[in-house]
């Protein structure tokens, strides 16, 4: 009985592991705001001048006006674009992006697609993504990236005309800004999902075991 008792202090003693560092669950979370705050506002701000034949239905804006939309995008922007460009700088002085990130191969991303579509996925181990995640996390570096440059090309197109030049024109820079914006409301529903199915990947985020 006392081999019993001692084995199991052994094990509530034993420390959890570390899945999410803190500086990545405060990031996480900073960047989760910024981007709802800019996704509604932009939302607001797409009704003042549709690219489509369809509009966001106002109760999902924020804003209640063009101007109002302007400054809470202007406001979560410099938000995004600070606390972005620090996770970004850290991801890549740590190492952390090359480790959680790399290698993507095409037979690694077609493997584990096959595997999540048949429910055959692994998640016992959390500190490693599969193809699909690295996937999904690299391609959404480069969309937040892409919908930073257009945005600041479209908000001062005269001083930093180089960077609409990038796109084309200004109405290009209008439409990288919208598809990247789609893709990030995309990136978030698959994000969600995934982390109801796999709730002990929420939990990582909220206190990092």
């Amino acid at each position: 009985m006392a081999s019993l008792t001692v084995s199991d202090e052994q094990v509530r003693a034993t420390p959890t592991k570390v899945i999410q560092p803190a500086w990545v669950r405060v990031m996480h979370w900073i960047n989760a705001l910024a981007m709802i705050l800019m996704i509604l506002s932009g939302w607001q701000i797409y009704n003042a001048s549709p690219l489509f034949g369809f509009s966001f239905p106002r109760e999902y804006t924020l804003g209640g006006w063009l101007g109002g939309g302007l400054l809470w995008h202007f406001a979560a922007m410099w938000l995004l674009m600070i606390n972005g460009l620090a996770y970004l700088v850290t991801g890549f002085a740590t190492g952390r992006f090359r480790k959680k990130l790399l290698p993507i191969t095409p037979s690694g991303v077609l493997h584990d697609v096959r595997a999540a579509l048949t429910f055959k996925l692994g998640h016992d181990d959390l500190t490693v993504y599969n193809y699909v995640q690295r996937l999904l996390y690299a391609g959404i570096i480069a969309v937040g990236v892409l919908i930073v440059l257009s945005g600041l090309g479209m908000w001062k197109p005269v001083q930093l005309y180089y960077l609409v030049m990038l796109f084309g024109d200004y109405p290009t820079a209008r439409y990288v800004h919208f598809f990247c914006m789609a893709a990030i409301c995309v990136f978030l529903v698959i994000h969600v999902l995934l982390a109801l199915l796999v709730p002990k990947s929420l939990r990582a985020m909220i206190i990092g075991r």
